[in-house]
Parts: structure tokens; C-alpha cells; sequence
């Protein structure tokens, strides 16, 4: 068991999150320059859903010109250490989920950033809704989630492509079988397909893919103006 809904205990989640998840720094990367891209240098007011450890937060406060930062994720374990990585830096933290939230046109950028997939379709439709809720008007939703394949061989050729990887990052073949089982029982993908089609319904006026690498894919939605 862990103390998160992530398959890394939170004592451990820098240290092993890029054993799990190929090409992981360079997802930050490409989420910031979809920021950048549709928001230039204005001000910006950014709130991160389960921001975990903190990471994104950190890279806002180095990258963009922020006017707010708020911090949300389930776990209180999570937010102690986020709390810690942006050592007292000027932001807000809350103990909630994204399929809780309760803000309201306030937010430029909102993210999500492997959160949503331990959600089943109910609970993630309305944390998807509550993100759009939080965005001001020409405000953007980014979310990076573990999406399924198309087919059956296209899971099994993307998992064992993902054990692959797993194995040269060193982790053990029992680690390995043991993330592979969580697969639709302790996660829960949907299609990439599935993904645009909930941002459109939602009332996004614009919903589009921007990355995709193993089982991770990246989305942006902007709300229109």
C-alpha cells in the first residue's frame, strides 16, 4: 500500500517516479511551452490539481509571471513535501481533490498531471468540470494522463514496452509485474479519443492533443473567451 494513489510511497516519489514514467522531465518541459505558447509573459493566475510533490509548482515559480499559485492534491503526505520543495514561497495549499474543487472563474491555467486515470468515468467527468469551472474566460486546462490503446494487442504491446523500460531504469521484475497489474483495476484509462470528445462535452471550445509516449498523453483545452 501507499500513502498516495500513485504506485510510489510519497518518501520515494521523486526518486522513483522516473522509473515509472518515460521521459518525465521532458513533460514538464512541453507543459510549459503550451503555457507560453497561449499565454505569452502576462501575469498569470496557475492552479495545479494534484500537484504531488510539487514539482510544476516549483518550474511556475522559476518560469512564469505569476499573480496567484495555489497547490491542491488528496494527500496530505503529498502537500507536506510540496510545502518543503517551494520553501515558503508565496502560494496557497489545499487538501482537496480535483473532483472536489470549488473555485470559480478564478484561474488562467489549470493543470491535472496524472491525476485523473485513478478516477472512474463519473468522478473524472466531474473533476474535468470543475477544472473548467475554476478557468477564467480564454483561460487553459492542461492534463496529462495514462490513456489506453485502440486494441487488446495495442495494450499488451505498450505494456510490455513500458516493463521494458521499467527493467533498463532498474527497477526489480517483481516491481515491474506488480505496476502492469494496476492496469484497469487500480487506474483506469480511457482513449485518446475519450479524452477529447469529455473536454469537448465539458464546453471547451478548443480540446487538443499535444503528446503522447507509452501509455502518457498530453491534452490542452482553452475555454472560450
Amino acid at each position: 500500500m501507499t500513502d498516495n494513489k500513485s504506485a510510489v510511497a510519497v518518501n520515494r516519489y521523486d526518486e522513483n517516479v522516473r522509473k515509472v514514467i518515460p521521459f518525465y522531465d521532458e513533460i514538464y518541459e512541453q507543459i510549459f511551452s503550451v503555457i507560453q505558447a497561449h499565454c505569452g509573459s502576462k501575469p498569470l493566475a496557475v492552479l495545479d490539481t494534484g500537484c504531488g510533490t510539487g514539482t510544476l509548482g516549483q518550474m511556475a515559480l522559476e518560469r512564469l509571471n505569476l499573480s496567484e499559485l495555489v497547490l491542491c492534491d488528496p494527500s496530505e503526505k503529498m502537500l507536506a513535501d510540496a510545502r518543503e520543495k517551494l520553501n515558503d514561497q508565496p502560494c496557497e495549499f489545499y487538501c482537496v481533490g480535483s473532483e472536489k474543487l470549488d473555485f470559480e472563474n478564478r484561474f488562467d491555467v489549470v493543470t491535472a498531471i496524472q491525476s485523473h486515470h485513478y478516477f472512474d468515468r463519473a468522478t473524472r467527468e466531474t473533476a474535468v468540470k470543475n477544472c473548467f469551472k475554476a478557468l477564467k474566460s480564454g483561460g487553459i486546462f492542461i492534463c496529462f494522463e495514462n490513456t489506453a490503446p485502440f486494441t487488446k494487442c495495442g495494450v499488451s504491446n505498450m505494456l510490455k514496452r513500458l516493463e521494458d523500460f521499467e527493467i533498463k531504469a532498474g527497477r526489480t521484475p517483481e516491481e515491474v509485474r506488480s505496476h502492469s497489474a494496476r492496469y484497469d483495476r487500480e487506474f483506469f484509462p480511457i482513449t485518446i479519443a475519450e479524452h477529447l470528445e469529455l473536454l469537448r462535452q465539458t464546453g471547451f471550445a478548443v480540446a487538443e492533443l499535444f503528446w503522447h509516449s507509452y501509455m502518457q498523453s498530453g491534452f490542452y483545452a482553452v475555454k472560450k473567451v
